[in-house]
């Protein structure tokens, strides 16, 4: 893990495209802004896993509803 030490409005970049700013420093709490390309999907990390196993209990779902017609016969 990189560390890096930011003042408000001091940026950070990944690679080319993604930039990070520290918009406002309150306490304990830091805003910060984040840039990056359309094609970049930019989620807080709980958002991120409620989707990840939204998606694989979406999966599971399906795949035991494939199973259950893998019985069935045509007439």
């Amino acid at each position: 893990m990189l560390i890096l030490s930011r003042k408000m409005n001091e940026k950070i970049m990944i690679g080319e495209d993604i930039s990070i700013t520290i918009i406002e420093i309150r306490g304990d709490q830091v805003k910060i802004g984040v840039e990056a390309p359309k094609s970049v999907k930019v989620f807080r990390q709980e958002v991120f896993l409620a989707i990840k196993n939204e998606n694989r209990a979406a999966a599971t779902s399906a795949d035991a509803n494939l199973e259950s017609l893998s019985g069935l016969t045509l007439k």
